[in-house]
C-alpha cells in the first residue's frame, strides 16, 4: 500500500516536470504577449537613450506590444546594467548594454555590481558610435595620421589632446601606443569645453564621438585627422580611418547592444534579434540612426556574444596597461 503511494507520487511529481518544461517552449513561442522593458543605464536625452526609445517605436510595431524605455543612470552606467542582471529572465526585461557597460567597466571599477561575462546573453548589436581625431592646428591636415606621428615623435609630450570621456581616454592610450606617438592627454568632464578649448587654439587636437564633432568640422572649425574605426564611416565622408592611415589594425569605438538577463528563452533571444536586424534594414532607421551619429550594424547573438568577448579583452588591456580607473 505504502509502495502504491510512493509510485502514484513519483508519478505526479514527473507529471508537474514534464509540464513544467513542456510550458517554457510555448510560453516563449506566444512572445510577446505584455510589454516589453529595456533598461537604459543612462540618463534620459544621452545618447543611448535616444538611439533606444528610436528603435523602441519600430520594435513597438513589429512586436505588437509596447517596448518601455527605463532610464536608471548612475555610476557610469552600473546602477542600470545591476538593475538588469537582477532582473527575471522571462523575455521581458532587456538590457541596453554598451561598450562602457558590457566591456569596459569591470576594470575601471573595483565592484561594478554585475559580471558581464556570466550575467547576461547577448542578443543583437544595434550599432557602432566611432570617435574621431580632431584639430584647429595649422600645420596638421586633414588626414593627417602621419603627420601627427612624426611631429608627436619630434616634440614628445608637447601636443595636448583633450579627451572628454573615458572612451577618448581608451582611444588616445591605444593610439600613443600603436602608433608609437608620444602625445599628452588633458582630461574634459565633458564635450563642449574640450571643443571649444580646441577651436580657440587653446590645445591643438580632441578626441570627441562623430555626433559632438562633425558639426565644426563641417562648418571648418575643426579638421579631421582620421576616424577611429577600422574603416571609413559614411558619417564622416572623406575622412579616412586611422588604420587606412599606416596604423594597422587600429579600430577603437564605442557601441551600443541589446543584451537580455541570463536564462532568458533561447527563442525569444532569436526572435528580439530577428526584429532587431529587421529594423536596421529600414532606410529610414539607418538614416536617421546616422543623423544621432550611430552607424547601424547587424549582428546576431553568436556573432555579438564572440564581439563582446573581444571587446572585454581590448578594453581591459588598454585599461589596465594605462591605468585607468575611475573608483
Amino acid at each position: 500500500m505504502k509502495s502504491g503511494f510512493l509510485k502514484q507520487g513519483r508519478r505526479a511529481m514527473m507529471l508537474c516536470s514534464l509540464a513544467a518544461v513542456w510550458a517554457l517552449p510555448s510560453q516563449a513561442q506566444a512572445w510577446p504577449d505584455k510589454p516589453i522593458r529595456v533598461i537604459v543605464p543612462y540618463a534620459a536625452g544621452q545618447g543611448a537613450d535616444v538611439l533606444m526609445r528610436l528603435l523602441g517605436q519600430e520594435l513597438s510595431a513589429s512586436l505588437g506590444q509596447p517596448v518601455i524605455v527605463e532610464n536608471k543612470a548612475g555610476a557610469g552606467g552600473n546602477i542600470g546594467t545591476a538593475a538588469a542582471a537582477k532582473s527575471a529572465p522571462d523575455g521581458y526585461t532587456f538590457l541596453l548594454g554598451t561598450n562602457a557597460t558590457n566591456a569596459a567597466n569591470e576594470f575601471l571599477y573595483s565592484n561594478p555590481g554585475y559580471s558581464p561575462a556570466t550575467d547576461f546573453e547577448s542578443v543583437a548589436m544595434i550599432g557602432l558610435l566611432p570617435m574621431v581625431i580632431s584639430t584647429s592646428a595649422a600645420d596638421i591636415p586633414a588626414n593627417g595620421v602621419a603627420k601627427l606621428i612624426t611631429q608627436a615623435r619630434a616634440h614628445p609630450q608637447s601636443l595636448n589632446v583633450g579627451l572628454p570621456s573615458t572612451t577618448a581616454n581608451v582611444v588616445f592610450a591605444q593610439f600613443v601606443k600603436m602608433a608609437d606617438a608620444p602625445l599628452f592627454g588633458v582630461k574634459y568632464k565633458a564635450s563642449g569645453q574640450a571643443l571649444t578649448d580646441t577651436i580657440g587654439g587653446q590645445i591643438p587636437l580632441v578626441i570627441d564621438t562623430v555626433t559632438a564633432s562633425r558639426a565644426h568640422i563641417a562648418a571648418g572649425r575643426l579638421k579631421a585627422i582620421g576616424i577611429t574605426s577600422r574603416n571609413a564611416s559614411e558619417m564622416l565622408p572623406g575622412v579616412q580611418s586611422v588604420a587606412e592611415q599606416g596604423v594597422s589594425g587600429f579600430d577603437v569605438v564605442a557601441w551600443d547592444a541589446l543584451f537580455a538577463p541570463k536564462g532568458t528563452p533561447t527563442l525569444v533571444i532569436h526572435k528580439m534579434s530577428d526584429h532587431i536586424a529587421q529594423a536596421l534594414a529600414i532606410p529610414e532607421m539607418r538614416k536617421r540612426m546616422m543623423d544621432i551619429g550611430v552607424e547601424p550594424l547587424v549582428m546576431d547573438p553568436a556573432k555579438l556574444k564572440d564581439f563582446v568577448q573581444l571587446e572585454r579583452k581590448k578594453w581591459g588591456d588598454v585599461i589596465v596597461s594605462a591605468n585607468i580607473r575611475i573608483d
